[in-house]
C-alpha cells in the first residue's frame, strides 16, 4: 500500500504543517488610516524591541501619543526611546510611515500596502527593502527585492528604512536538527525525499531502473490529487533565453 504525497499531507492543514498561532505576537499591520494620518502625523515612541518566533524580523513595540499601542516591523538601527511618526506630514526619517505620494524617489522602504488601508503586504522579511523608482499623478513604481517593478496606488503606505535582522542566513545551521527546529516554528518541513528516489507505489515519479520521472513533470490544474506533482499548471517550462 502506498502513502500520501507530501502535498496531500500539507494540504490537510494538520498541526505538523500549520504555523502555531501562539508564536506570533500580533498581526503586524498599520493603524487604520484615519483623519489624524490623512491630515497630519501621529507620533509614537519605541518602548522595546521584541523577538517574534514566528517571523524572521524583530518587532518594535510602539506607544502612540493618543495612548494606542502597536507592534511594527523594526527597521535597522532603531533603538528604545526613539520617536517615530505616521501620517502625510511625517518627516522622512527611519521608521516613519507615509503614503507613497509623500516619499522621495530613491528612498528605501518596506512593508508596502497592496491596496490603501490593507496594513502592509510587500517586503516584510528580515534584511529586505524596496526602492521607490518614480511616480506620476496616478501611481508609484517600486523596485521590489525580487527585481520586479510594481505599480502601487499613491495612497498606499510604506515605512522608511530596511527591515531589521539582515544577515540572518549568513550563520550556518551546522546540523540538520537545528534547521528542523527552526523551520518547525513556522510550520514548515525543510527536508523532503525526492519523488524519483521513491518506489512507484509511493510517488508518481517513483520506480524504474534509474532515477527519472518516466513521464512529463508538468500537470494540469485539474489533475487528481494523487497525480498532482511536479510543475503544476506551469505557464512555461525550460530555460529562459
Amino acid at each position: 500500500m502506498g502513502k500520501r504525497l507530501i502535498h496531500q499531507r500539507r494540504g490537510r492543514g494538520t498541526p505538523r504543517y500549520r504555523s502555531a498561532s501562539h508564536r506570533f505576537k500580533d498581526k503586524i499591520k498599520y493603524r487604520i488610516y484615519d483623519e489624524i494620518e490623512k491630515e497630519g502625523a501621529l507620533k509614537g515612541k519605541v518602548e522595546s524591541i521584541v523577538h517574534d518566533p514566528g517571523r524572521t524580523a524583530p518587532l518594535a513595540d510602539i506607544k502612540f501619543e493618543n495612548g494606542e499601542k502597536k507592534y511594527i516591523l523594526a527597521p535597522e538601527s532603531i533603538q528604545v526611546d526613539d520617536d517615530i511618526e505616521c501620517g502625510v506630514s511625517a518627516s522622512i526619517n527611519l521608521g516613519n510611515t507615509l503614503p507613497l505620494s509623500e516619499i522621495p524617489e530613491g528612498t528605501p522602504i518596506y512593508n508596502i500596502e497592496n491596496v490603501p488601508g490593507d496594513g502592509g503586504r510587500f517586503v516584510r522579511s528580515s534584511g529586505t527593502y524596496a526602492s521607490l523608482i518614480t511616480r506620476d499623478s496616478e501611481k508609484a513604481v517600486v523596485d521590489l527585492p525580487s527585481g520586479e517593478l510594481k505599480s502601487f496606488n499613491l495612497n498606499c503606505r510604506a515605512t522608511i528604512g530596511v527591515v531589521a535582522g539582515g544577515g540572518r542566513k549568513e550563520k550556518p545551521f551546522l546540523k540538520a536538527g537545528a534547521r528542523w527546529h527552526a523551520f518547525k516554528a513556522k510550520g514548515k518541513v525543510p527536508m523532503t525525499v525526492r519523488g524519483v528516489a521513491m518506489n512507484a507505489v509511493d510517488h508518481p515519479h517513483g520506480g524504474g531502473n534509474r532515477q527519472h520521472p518516466g513521464r512529463p513533470t508538468t500537470v494540469s490544474r485539474h489533475t487528481p490529487p494523487g497525480r498532482k506533482v511536479g510543475s503544476i499548471a506551469a505557464k512555461r517550462t525550460g530555460k529562459r533565453r
